[in-house]
């Protein structure tokens, strides 16, 4: 019966957190809010089933993580450097029909990829294109050339 009370609360607690930390819809979460929600679960998994079930252990480690998480929320407002840093920044991936090759290289993406991207906005070839994004998220964006 204890583990059903930790769990239950790990469950409201963790939620709890999560929204005083912030939200945002899923498809715009960034990098660095992804693993803050895998990392507080984590936490809470392990107050659940590790060796220490103390539940005041739980609320403590999860607690820190998510102040830690609201300063570097605050410090990505106020410094916009330091958000491009935690963040990234979107980059172009396809220029009026020119491929940034390094860019792509580096984010191990090919043209494929962003053609399959352009096919979910109806366009079939790349001269429909003027501009290809890899978005914070990890989204391509298209944005098709006048026609």
């Amino acid at each position: 019966m204890g583990g059903v009370i930790r769990g239950v609360f790990g469950y409201l607690f963790l939620v709890l957190m999560v929204r005083v930390a912030g939200r945002r819809p899923g498809k715009q979460i960034t990098p660095f809010e992804f693993v803050f929600v895998f990392f507080a679960g984590g936490l809470t998994l392990t107050a659940m089933v590790g060796e220490d079930r103390s539940l005041i252990n739980a609320v403590g480690l999860i607690t820190s993580v998510a102040f830690t998480h609201a300063a570097i929320v605050w410090a990505r407002q106020r410094w916009p450097a330091f958000g491009r840093i935690a963040d990234g920044t979107p980059l172009v991936l396809l220029e009026k029909g020119k491929w940034h090759s390094d860019t792509m290289r580096r984010m191990r993406l090919t043209d494929n990829d962003v053609m399959a991207a352009a096919r979910d906005k109806g366009l079939e070839r790349l001269d429909q294109i003027e501009y290809a994004m890899l978005e914070r998220n990890g989204e391509i964006s298209i944005i098709p050339g006048e026609s």
